[in-house]
């Protein structure tokens, strides 16, 4: 690998690409952990779960100085180009330098959270930076459920200020994040046998930008099983149509990008079928299309179809998702252009003829907005005769503009950059919320180098955002009293 700056950092990055660290397979990288403490005379621990901790005494001078701990997940997401030969349970990442960015060759890249980790471990090693007494804490299970920060023990840490290092924006301080919960109905389905006299037909939606369902949720991004639910519902307001199947999306926090469903109509109403979707389609394209250029809808004979959702429960289904609320549901009135409320309708799948599974996510900084969406999602797939189950879901991170640290932070950026950082929340989620949730009085930032495709194999870290970010994080550390 190219030598790059900050050497430290990029060094450890480079050994912890060598190390498998897929969500809930951490064994690997946490010995790695484990071992430097150990090499560097450090003192370390390890919960149940996996999560570790490195403490480092202050440096001269530092002694009275508020404790800070580090933090960032030793997991990263796996994922890779179908025509990528890769396991990641044992292979190593292979990266390469494509001008200013680091990138790997067809997988993830795993900079998020692996520059986290380098970072801490660069100020662990070095004998030369400035900072109070120090706590460096790598939780386990970040990006599938959160669940080491869930079972952090609230006295595994005893610092007075966290510097979470899992951001992705360059020159931004962020101090609050959404809390998050799941809703999953249900169908049991009674199927029958397709009567005499009907047409079965198929309609795809596809296309489509998809994206975070945080993140993404203000960027007008149409949603596929919105969009099909509708035009289904649409030709049952006209005549008798019988769902068959309904299939869209995937991941429970992305924005669904297709959807596909299958249903009948009266023989007789099939050449106005096709009017009708001319019409449905003329009607999106005129509300869509500046936000969705490559937005697709197609209808086709559907030859595959035996059977039919029976009537009843086929109008109950297609009124359910219909009602569903989707989206913004409020903005915050604190930070300008941050979402405060939103839900998303993740998924419909079929997994077998007589089950049909919608999820949904919820997010919000408010705990009883997230709850009161989360409910509102809940009985609307009640009436439609689902039954519904709510997570256990993940609290928010209430902003504190008054916080020590973010102003030691912005001063310290000011001071290097000769600019002010910018100053906000994000409407996704943080561990930093369920560490505030078992210490209360903990002060807490999230900082980090510019990234960009995180979670895909387009992912790619900024080298000289990495150089930067480390000066800034080194003279946040020098400026703690």
């Amino acid at each position: 690998m190219v030598t790059l700056e900050p050497r430290a950092v990029f060094g450890f990055f480079n050994e912890i690409t060598q190390i498998p660290r897929a969500s809930k397979k951490e064994e690997k990288i946490g010995q790695y952990l484990v071992d430097f403490a150990k090499k560097h005379n450090l003192s370390v621990k390890k919960d149940r779960v996996g999560n570790i901790l490195i403490e480092k005494p202050a440096t001269a001078g530092y002694q009275d100085a508020k404790k800070v701990i580090l933090q960032a997940h030793q997991d990263m997401v796996c994922e890779k180009n179908s025509n990528v030969i890769f396991n990641f349970d044992t292979d190593p990442i292979k990266t390469q330098i494509d001008g200013d960015f680091l990138k790997a060759k067809g997988t993830t890249l795993g900079a998020d959270n692996g520059i986290g980790v380098a970072m801490a471990l660069a100020v662990l090693e070095s004998t030369e930076i400035q900072h109070p007494a120090l706590e460096c804490l790598f939780t386990v299970d970040e990006e599938t459920g959160l669940t080491g920060a869930f079972a952090l023990e609230a006295d595994f840490i005893t610092g007075d200020m966290l510097i979470n290092l899992d951001s992705e924006d360059d020159g931004q301080i962020f101090v609050g994040c959404a809390g998050g919960i799941g809703t999953t109905a249900k169908w049991t389905l009674t199927r029958e046998k397709i009567p005499d006299g009907f047409y079965a037909f198929r309609v795809n939606i596809s296309g489509l930008q998809g994206g975070h369902s945080g993140d993404d949720i203000n960027k007008n991004r149409a949603n596929a099983n919105k969009l099909l639910n509708r035009f289904l519902w649409e030709i049952n307001a006209k005549t008798d149509l019988r769902l068959a199947y309904f299939n869209g999306g995937n991941l429970h926090n992305a924005i669904p990008r297709e959807a596909v469903a299958a249903a009948i109509v009266p023989l007789k109403d099939k050449e106005n079928l096709s009017i009708w979707f001319n019409i449905f389609v003329a009607a999106i394209e005129n509300e869509w299309l500046r936000y969705e250029p490559n937005i697709k809808l197609e209808l086709e004979t559907e030859e595959a179809v035996n059977d039919v959702i029976a009537k009843e429960m086929s109008d109950k289904l297609l009124d359910a998702i219909y009602a569903c609320p989707n989206g913004i549901a409020a903005m915050s009135p604190d930070l300008a252009g941050l979402v405060e409320t939103s839900t998303n309708l993740a998924s419909v799948k079929m997994p077998q003829q007589t089950e049909l599974l919608i999820v949904t996510s919820q997010r919000s900084s408010l705990e009883t907005a997230k709850y009161d969406i989360a409910h509102q999602v809940q009985s609307a797939f009640r009436l439609g005769g689902a039954t519904v189950e709510l997570g256990d879901g993940y609290p928010g991170w209430q902003p504190n503009m008054q916080s020590e640290i973010l102003k030691v932070a912005a001063a310290s950026y000011e001071t290097l950059f000769g600019e002010k950082p910018l100053v906000r929340a994000i409407h996704a989620g943080l561990e930093c919320g369920l560490f505030k949730e078992k210490r209360p009085t903990l002060d807490m930032i999230s900082i980090g180098p510019q990234m960009y495709g995180v979670h895909s194999p387009d992912e790619r870290l900024s080298i000289t955002s990495t150089l930067k970010t480390w000066k800034w994080l080194i003279e946040i550390l020098k400026n703690v009293k």
